[in-house]
């Protein structure tokens, strides 16, 4: 089964519209006031009406209010959850849709709460102070390989690039690749040739025989 790829932090349709066409699996949405990539609900919504059903639609939350992640479910048409935040592991699942719970890698300690989360999957980032994802940077993808024993579906981000999503693959073998800055040519925009070439190297890449 070749590997997925996510298209995080859209913020305009001609992005949207590019990911898809170039055989994105997932996009990102994200709805976090401090993030360079900020989406509201409503521009959310009204790009996701005019995308095709078949593209999986991921809400991308930080310790926000449930009434807020269930009014962009409902209006976005949202498939899929991702928390960010020091989300409690009963508050992840509560939502009837399938969730995924970001972990920033710093060292082997990090891996110790993954099992606390009934998640569907898990989102491995790198880790930086101050800063809840887009860094940039890569983490050491051993971690990402010990995180495979939890038996769960493992989305790869942090500093992901077109030069070296193949790389990554051929050592994590993880189930989807989360990419976001890698492919940018500001904060607000994608560059479509990276978005391309991006795509490319990941299904390319050596096919993941996990799941």
């Amino acid at each position: 089964m070749e590997t997925k790829v996510k298209i995080c932090g859209i913020t305009n349709l001609a992005d949207a519209q590019a990911a898809v066409e170039a055989g994105a699996d997932a996009i990102g949405f994200i709805f976090y006031e401090k993030s360079p990539r900020f989406v509201t609900i409503e521009q959310a919504a009204e790009i996701s009406k005019q995308l095709t059903s078949f593209i999986m639609r991921v809400g991308v939350f930080v310790n926000a209010p449930e009434e807020f992640v269930l009014r962009a479910i409902s209006e976005v048409g949202l498939t899929m959850l991702q928390f960010h935040g020091h989300e409690k592991p009963e508050y992840c699942t509560q939502f009837g849709l399938m969730s995924m719970k970001a972990f920033p890698m710093r060292n082997e300690e990090s891996l110790k709460k993954i099992s606390d989360y009934q998640t569907d999957a898990y989102l491995l980032d790198a880790y930086m102070e101050n800063q809840l994802g887009g860094t940039g940077k890569t983490f050491n993808w051993d971690l990402a390989v010990e995180a495979q024993k939890f038996g769960k579906p493992i989305f790869l981000s942090g500093g992901l690039t077109p030069e070296n999503v193949a790389g990554a693959i051929k050592k994590v073998q993880p189930f989807a690749v989360d990419v976001s800055s890698g492919v940018e040519s500001s904060p607000e925009k994608k560059d479509d040739a990276k978005v391309k070439a991006f795509i490319s190297a990941a299904k390319s890449a050596p096919q993941n025989e996990q799941f």
